[in-house]
């Protein structure tokens, strides 16, 4: 097994804004994807939908201002039975967040693509805690020749 790591600097006085943009609908919204529904609670499933496709995501922890674990129960095939957690803390003003996409089975070019975008989007969420204004799909930074 293989797995996607970053680490995210966010400047904040707290990990608890970060928290907010992880564990609610419309924060998820505001640096992810635009097009995310569902029901951000312990067991509940979230539905977050790009150009290329979707994927679910069942909640399996959320511990305020310090964690976020989600598994893919439903989209890309690579992505079903892996797990995505974001942990968070305060180190002086700045929120650090650990993020790991965990539980690939192999490094697939679909899976160093997914590490770029997680990279991009993870810039997105920092942007949306420190100015307000994130870059969620479909306005994120395309990394190859399509909408993607």
């Amino acid at each position: 097994m293989v797995d996607i790591l970053h680490k995210v600097g966010v400047e904040a006085p707290s990990p608890d804004r970060v928290y907010d943009a992880l564990s609610t609908i419309d924060g998820l919204a505001g640096w992810w994807t635009t097009d995310t529904r569902g029901r951000s609670s312990v067991d509940g499933v979230i539905k977050f939908t790009f150009d290329s496709g979707f994927v679910d995501m069942k909640v399996l922890e959320l511990q305020p201002g310090k964690r976020v674990l989600w598994l893919a129960v439903d989209g890309p095939e690579e992505w079903v039975g892996t797990k995505i957690s974001f942990d968070l803390k305060q180190d002086g003003d700045y929120a650090t967040v650990l993020f790991k996409h965990q539980g690939w089975r192999e490094p697939t070019e679909f899976m160093h693509h997914c590490s770029t975008k997680w990279a991009a989007f993870l810039m997105s969420l920092k942007s949306l805690v420190e100015t307000g204004k994130g870059a969620p799909h479909p306005n994120d930074i395309h990394v190859i020749n399509s909408k993607h």
